[in-house]
């Protein structure tokens, strides 16, 4: 076998049962992965030197195609939001990947998931394609070259889309899948071109672990103020975590994973993964310069046949485009990955109903709520089969596909760093004013920042505040440079009686999604529920 690249000799890919292979590369960085990327076909540049793949069938992950092995050591397992699979069948598994290896160029990266050296996880990812190396160690934490000589990793991942699973044989739903052995920290993910598997496979890991650790893992964003005044903003894809943390006036912890820890905040990657539909120079300068030069992996974007410049408009392909980039393509990202406890807790809910403010304080019990319910909603054009009319979307501790544990144990930690830390606790609607999807426009950014700004720099706790009468927590009703009207939300529809109607389902959605919930939470979380009979006050 061929060799390439700097390597711990000692530890090979022999250690995992890798065999007769045709040359394995190591630790390559981006020039050389762009080469035998394009060499092989499997991408093409765009105008602005950014790496343009395809991913087929698969634009997004695909959660029913995951499963983890159910032994004695996952008993605390959430299998009531997970799937099974036997020891035996994963050890079958993992037998017919390695010897589908056989004879194939593999690529490896030996990297670090989590930027606190306390709690992070020495990962090696093997992967057959070029592009998909290049992804892999854009967006987890690239050791110094020295440490490379002696690196022995805890979690391994091995990625072949080429490769095909047999349910029969191996318990699972289809030729796609996604296996965990949390026992023996192997990661096997078959079938699918799309690269986002593989770091949901490693927060997916992080988020097993690390709570009996005393941190709490989180699909945030995070940046940080220039007084160290941390914030943090759970959402759903498409709510907004990426580009509202991309504050030209806040320092950049990280964009979509993180953990909470007894020292403060910490990136769990070393990079950004953003979705890019309707992406703009204007509305998100930062993240537009950083997905169009070279480094930057594009997904699913379509380029002008000549020129090859990137269509950020079009969705021909998917809605949820997407760009991977070093996170220090971002000017005022942070070089550690690491802030002090935050101040603030954002939660970001693109409501397509419209019935939401844009802004609202929540006290500690609503704020567990929310994290419990984990709300947005989806639109038409963003996923097959959706109608005209949207879908609630309810996705527990905003991350439901990638909870090990019961959900219970992730709301607990995080009410007590609120209660232990003092911290302001935000929901924000992204979605929709003056109507529902169809009727309505999109919250205006502008809007959205100037009370983001507000709330972080404490300005916002001294305006007056009124109590929403469906969901019971409070909402501004005057700040300085946003229309008033705006945040009250039924004086932006016309029709008021449907405005009415609109907001009575919405909250019956709540309340049906979080009866599953109600015997794991305290009174006061209970309280803190939208309350149809309040409305009808």
């Amino acid at each position: 076998m061929q060799e390439t690249g700097i390597r711990n000799g000692a530890f090979g890919a022999d250690k995992f049962g890798l065999k007769n292979l045709k040359q394995l590369h190591w630790n390559l960085g981006a020039p050389q992965l762009y080469q035998y990327s394009l060499a092989a076909g499997e991408a093409v540049l765009s105008a602005d030197g950014a790496l343009c793949a395809d991913t087929g069938e698969f634009t997004g992950r695909s959660p029913k195609d995951k499963f983890t092995v159910r032994d004695a050591s996952t008993e605390k397992m959430w299998w009531a939001g997970n799937q099974a699979i036997t020891p035996e069948q994963f050890e079958a598994l993992y037998q017919d990947f390695i010897k589908h290896a056989e004879g194939k160029s593999l690529f490896a990266q030996d990297l670090y998931g989590g930027a606190d050296p306390s709690f992070r996880i020495k990962t090696r990812v093997f992967t057959e394609l070029a592009w998909h190396s290049l992804f892999i160690r854009t967006l987890l934490i690239r050791p110094q070259a020295i440490e490379l000589d002696t690196f022995v990793p805890e979690l391994t991942i091995i990625d072949m889309p080429s490769f095909r699973a047999d349910p029969s044989r191996h318990g699972v739903r289809s030729q796609n899948v996604v296996a965990i052995d949390f026992a023996r920290k192997i990661v096997l993910i078959g079938g699918s071109y799309y690269a986002g598997e593989m770091k949901k496979s490693v927060f997916t890991t992080l988020n097993y672990y690390l709570p009996e650790r005393g941190v709490m893992p989180m699909h945030c964003s995070a940046n940080v103020g220039p007084k160290g005044d941390t914030a943090i903003f759970f959402g759903l894809s498409g709510t907004g975590k990426t580009t509202l943390s991309a504050d030209p006036n806040r320092t950049l912890i990280g964009d979509d994973e993180h953990g909470w820890g007894p020292s403060g905040v910490f990136n769990f990657e070393g990079g950004c993964y953003a979705k890019c539909i309707k992406l703009s120079q204007e509305a998100e300068p930062q993240i537009f310069a950083a997905s169009t030069r070279f480094g930057a992996v594009l997904e699913n974007v379509v380029l002008d046949e000549d020129s090859r410049v990137p269509d950020f408009d079009d969705g021909s392909k998917t809605e949820n485009t997407r760009s991977a980039y070093p996170l220090d393509y971002i000017p005022n990202a942070s070089r550690t990955g690491r802030a002090p406890h935050p101040k603030n807790v954002v939660m970001l809910a693109a409501d397509a109903f419209g019935v939401l403010p844009p802004i609202a304080k929540l006290s500690p019990a609503q704020a567990m709520y929310h994290f419990l319910s984990g709300y947005t909603a989806k639109v038409a054009g963003t996923e097959r089969g959706l109608g005209n009319e949207p879908q609630p979307e309810f996705s527990t501790c905003f991350g439901s596909p990638f909870l090990p544990l019961d959900p219970s144990v992730y709301g607990n930690m995080l009410r007590q760093l609120i209660a232990d830390h003092n911290v302001d606790c935000w929901l924000v609607n992204t979605g929709w004013t003056g109507g529902k999807y169809g009727t309505g426009s999109r919250m205006p950014i502008k809007v959205t920042r100037a009370l983001l700004t507000a709330a972080l720099d404490g300005s916002l706790r001294n305006v007056e505040f009124r109590t929403d009468k469906y969901f019971g927590f409070a909402v501004p009703t005057a700040l300085p440079g946003v229309p008033s009207e705006i945040l009250d939300p039924v004086n932006t529809w016309k029709d008021k009686a449907e405005f009415d109607k609109t907001a009575r389902a919405l909250v019956g959605m709540f309340q049906k999604n979080f009866a599953k919930f109600e015997a794991q939470v305290d009174a006061d979380v209970r309280a803190a529920a939208p309350d149809l009979k309040l409305a009808a006050e």
